[in-house]
């Protein structure tokens, strides 16, 4: 799967104006976004996603375009066939891990009734529970969680779905050195797995040693030219 994108967006609030300038094109299993905090990385991938739309540029995954404003292109969120884990998981709290992982299907209008059995749940919706060792967790509430079973859930969830791209805004931001080790083993274990591409950010060099891909470094807004 190849990414390719040339987007620049201009943000303003009372205490700063922010350029985006991002340009990447990447043919890897893993694209990794690094550079400190305020660089881009998340605007970025919300751009992809279809969560903020640029000013100007073009987007395109797989040969298919997503955005292109000059011929008024810009496909919604729900059509772009993207997975996205935000960086604080976005889990609903008022569903269980059952709930959030099936709500993946379910957003959709009018929403079909709540699963409330796991006996009840869709085929793959139970493989992908107990890929991610979430089976015995079904009935959780997220506060009852680890972050790292959070992140499970949040992982599940988005795959459900069945996108052909995942992004990853900072997904081991909120763990300790020997979690974060375990879960970018695993996150790569998931790729394999599923076969599917993913892009994520970090600002962490030893994320970035472990990942392996494509390194792609931001800063001040701009994408930085390979090293």
């Amino acid at each position: 799967m190849r990414i390719e994108l040339a987007i620049e967006k201009a943000l303003h609030s009372r205490e700063r104006s922010f350029h985006l300038d991002a340009r990447l094109a990447s043919d890897a299993d893993v694209t990794v976004l690094f550079g400190p905090s305020g660089a881009g990385k998340t605007q970025t991938l919300y751009a992809i996603a279809g969560l903020s739309k640029p000013d100007r540029g073009s987007i395109a995954v797989s040969g298919r375009t997503l955005l292109d404003t000059s011929r008024r292109i810009d496909k919604p969120a729900r059509e772009r066939g993207i997975g996205f884990v935000f960086q604080e998981y976005a889990l609903f709290p008022h569903l269980d891990v059952l709930g959030n992982v099936a709500f993946a299907r379910m957003n959709t209008w009018p929403l079909p009734p709540r699963i409330k059995r796991l006996a009840d749940a869709p085929d793959d919706i139970r493989a992908l529970l107990d890929a991610f060792g979430l089976t015995e967790l079904a009935a959780a509430d997220p506060a009852q969680l680890s972050g790292g079973q959070r992140q499970r859930v949040a992982l599940a969830r988005a795959l459900a779905a069945r996108p052909q791209l995942l992004l990853l805004d900072e997904p081991f931001a909120a763990l300790d050195a020997p979690l974060r080790a375990r879960l970018r083993d695993e996150l790569l274990g998931m790729r394999a797995r599923f076969d599917i591409p993913i892009v994520i950010i970090t600002h962490d060099p030893d994320d970035v040693a472990a990942l392996g891909g494509k390194l792609v470094r931001m800063e001040n807004g701009k994408t930085l030219p390979a090293s």
